[in-house]
Formats: C-alpha cells, sequence, structure tokens
C-alpha cells in the first residue's frame, strides 16, 4: 500500500504514461460525447484511476517523481528544514552548488518566526 500523500510514480517515463492516458481518456469522454453518447462517460473514470484521484493529484505526483532522491526532509527539536540530498550540514545556510543547492527551511513546530536575516523567502539576499 502507498504511503498516504505520496503521489509518485516509480519512473518519469511511467508517470507521464500515466499522465497521457488520464488526460487522454478525460478528454475522449467529453469529446466524444456527440459521436457515442453517454457510453464515452465510461472513458472518465478510467482518466481518474490513471491520474490518481485527479489533475492535482498527478501534477503533485509529478513534482513528487521529478525531486525523489533530490530532496529530503529532515525534522530536529521540532525544527524541520528541506535539505539536498547527501547534506549533511546542521546550519540553515547555503551548501556547495556545484553539486548541490541551498538549504529551504520548511517550518518550525511551536515556534515563531525567525528574526529577519536579510534574505527574501528564496534565501537569498
Amino acid at each position: 500500500m502507498r504511503e498516504s500523500g505520496n503521489f509518485a510514480s516509480a519512473s518519469l517515463p511511467r508517470h507521464l504514461v500515466r499522465g497521457a492516458v488520464g488526460f487522454g481518456s478525460l478528454a475522449a469522454s467529453v469529446l466524444l460525447l456527440p459521436v457515442t453518447g453517454p457510453v464515452s462517460l465510461l472513458l472518465a473514470p478510467v482518466g481518474l484511476l490513471a491520474l490518481r484521484g485527479c489533475p492535482m493529484c498527478w501534477t503533485v505526483g509529478l513534482v513528487q517523481t521529478v525531486s525523489r532522491g533530490r530532496l529530503r526532509r529532515e525534522c530536529r527539536d521540532g525544527r524541520c528544514e528541506l535539505r539536498v540530498a547527501g547534506d549533511t550540514g546542521d546550519t540553515g545556510a547555503s551548501v556547495n552548488t556545484a553539486n548541490t543547492g541551498p538549504v529551504v527551511p520548511v517550518g518550525r513546530a511551536g515556534a515563531a518566526p525567525p528574526a529577519d536575516t536579510g534574505l527574501d523567502h528564496f534565501g537569498r539576499p
């Protein structure tokens, strides 16, 4: 069984095929109405099943599939951060951008927002 909230596929090509089948079935179910009548609406559940519920679910899955293995969420002492895989630093500072990206804070459990650091919401000065 899939982990709750996880819409990612095993691979990007598999996810794109699911999207093509899903969106194609949804479009065909509507576009074929004048030709086949209500029978074409039988394609709608196929499309929704392929998209795992809705077009937004498929889009979230696409983002999860692309970022799988590149980002990980770490929580320590009530502070959660989104880190680039392979980064072992303790600070919220940028890491070596030659092979990884910056650390992006994603929230704190029960804590007030941090003081102004002079950085915008993307972590840039």
